[in-house]
């Protein structure tokens, strides 16, 4: 398995990576390192997977998988999961716990505060960016947002995530200038998710952003597409304090 370590100005406690389809056992469709159990992809090999990205990362207990539904829902992690709960991010402050989130085109935006205490993870599509799952998770942290840290994780691109008109309408009614993000082509948008996000960030007062160069659907053979596969693996972003 071949990852993706940030490049940020996190403290040295703060640990953070992402995920590719790099390596791993998973067929086709889900051809290689595939850590989505819900796809439909052989469940001895994906757990094989999460065991060795455990293993690897030499995280003490096994990171905080998710139920992903698009929501707002953001947990507040204070020892390991017994279950798989619906949420789209975790924020925490202990140690060796994991905040994780998967996705396949879906913006990953991993968060730390200056000074490496505290840590959060958050699975942005464009109904939870719209909504404010980034706030939600702002609002776990106890210091100002110029204390916090922000990397944008592989996501779609801007030259392939084509959306309606309603879908530009939400997000300039949250925000005006999200008009910048949005490029006609023929009836439709073409959408920049990482501006979109970076956007939202600003507002709410963090200005140290990073990240943001990926396109999950060009890049096929590094990252997993839904939009461009539909039946597909899922590749994962991590966050913890060491």
């Amino acid at each position: 398995m071949t990852p993706i370590i940030p490049d940020w100005p996190a403290p040295a406690n703060v640990k953070a990576i992402s995920t590719t389809r790099l390596g791993g056992q998973s067929l086709s469709p889900y051809r290689g390192f595939n850590l989505g159990l819900h796809v439909g992809d052989e469940a001895e090999r994906v757990q094989g997977h999460r065991d060795q990205l455990q293993q690897m990362l030499s995280l003490p207990v096994a990171p905080a998988w998710l139920n992903q539904t698009h929501s707002t829902t953001v947990l507040n992690l204070r020892a390991p999961l017994q279950t798989v709960p619906d949420a789209d991010g975790s924020y925490t402050q202990v140690r060796g716990l994991a905040c994780s989130v998967m996705t396949a085109d879906c913006l990953p935006v991993l968060l730390c505060d200056k000074a490496g205490t505290q840590v959060a993870a958050v699975h942005a599509g464009w109904r939870g960016l719209v909504d404010g799952i980034v706030e939600q998770a702002i609002a776990q942290f106890n210091v100002p947002p110029e204390d916090i840290l922000a990397w944008l994780g592989p996501a779609i691109g801007p030259s392939e995530f084509e959306v309606g008109g309603e879908v530009r309408q939400q997000f300039m009614m949250v925000l005006p200038q999200a008009e910048s993000a949005f490029v006609p082509r023929g009836e439709k948008w073409l959408a920049d998710i990482y501006e979109l996000a970076r956007q939202r960030l600003r507002h709410s007062g963090i200005s140290d952003i990073f990240g943001g160069q990926h396109c999950t659907v060009t890049e096929g053979d590094t990252f997993f597409s839904y939009r461009r596969d539909g039946v597909t693996g899922r590749q994962a972003s991590l966050i913890w304090l060491e």
